[in-house]
């Protein structure tokens, strides 16, 4: 992921919040089998110091790719708007000749890749998942030999994804003027389409911690 450096992360809060804040659904990566290409897998995960937790079924054919490379790439991205080229064209220039653009948030984790297959400690990996999707509790007991779960273990194996790196980017044009990412952020509120406000949220929020941008 190519990151300029008005684009980088400010600090590791910055994306940790972000990624707290719900962003939990991501792609996983893996390198292929010799002549094959990539495997790629959109999951949910959970997190823990240090790690990503993940639980795939067990015919997905990413096994085998991690079992040959267990170094993979775990991507988060959101917060995501297309900015048509009139919102960016330069003052005294026609509308026309402004380049569009897209803006983005996304977090990369490089991680090694530990497969979790004894029974309880996917028991304990699914508690922990469940812990964070469902906090209130409104499911059943994840145990070994017990219904409902206790007869779907065998069919899964886990991933605990020990990070090794991570890269974030928030690309809202932190490089141009403050009154320019002003009137793009009151553009994309006034949309109001897909994820235009979360994204003008996102460079309100840059945009209040970096003021104009310094090189």
């Amino acid at each position: 992921m190519f990151i300029q450096p008005w684009d980088a992360g400010l600090d590791e809060a910055e994306w940790q919040t972000w990624i707290a804040e719900g962003h939990d659904f991501g792609l996983l990566s893996v390198n292929g089998l010799p002549g094959q290409a990539p495997v790629a897998v959109p999951t949910h995960f959970t997190t823990e110091p240090g790690n990503l937790l993940v639980h795939l079924a067990r015919p997905n054919p990413v096994w085998k790719a991690i079992e040959q490379d267990p170094n993979i790439l775990f991507t988060v991205f959101g917060d995501y708007a297309f900015v048509p080229g009139p919102w960016r064209a330069k003052p005294g220039t026609a509308p026309t000749d402004g380049v569009p653009t897209s803006y983005y948030t996304a977090v990369q984790f490089t991680c090694r890749a530990h497969i979790v297959d004894d029974p309880e400690a996917k028991a304990e990996l699914l508690r922990r998942q469940l812990a964070h999707f469902q906090p209130a509790g409104d499911h059943a007991c994840v145990a070994v030999g017990q219904p409902p779960y206790g007869r779907m273990l065998p069919g899964i194996r886990g991933l605990r994804l020990e990070v090794t790196d991570v890269r974030a980017k928030f690309k809202y044009d932190d490089h141009k003027s403050v009154e320019h990412r002003t009137a793009v952020a009151d553009h994309l509120t006034e949309r109001g389409q897909g994820l235009d406000l979360p994204a003008a949220r996102q460079q309100r929020r840059r945009l209040d911690r970096i003021g104009p941008w310094k090189p």
